[in-house]
């Protein structure tokens, strides 16, 4: 003989006396089970997208800062250079680039 338990949740015993005592007079067993379903969702089913969607802006976030970096890199080396240049002239007309310290 196999033992199966019923279909859904069981306490988690019945007792010895009530089983035989069931078993001798055919009378059922009945298990009563508390149960109540939950009314919201669980938060894990939020928490994957909240985690998500945090590295999609801390990754934004990164990418901006680089960008603003690169601006501020080019920014700087334009400056130095047209420093360096000094004034360019074409056919008399004189353009300066930058200022010069004396000025």
């Amino acid at each position: 003989m196999t033992h199966r338990d019923p279909p859904g949740i069981i306490a988690p015993h019945i007792p010895a006396d009530a089983y035989r005592r069931a078993e001798t007079t055919g009378v059922p067993v009945v298990i009563v089970v508390h149960h109540t379903d939950p009314t919201s969702r669980p938060l894990r089913h939020y928490l994957f997208p909240i985690a998500v969607a945090g590295a999609g802006v801390i990754g934004v976030f990164g990418l901006v800062a680089a960008f603003l970096a690169l601006l501020d890199f080019a920014a700087h080396t334009a400056a130095a250079i047209a420093g360096v240049a000094g004034p360019i002239g074409i056919g008399g007309i004189g353009l300066r680039l930058a200022r010069g310290k004396h000025t």
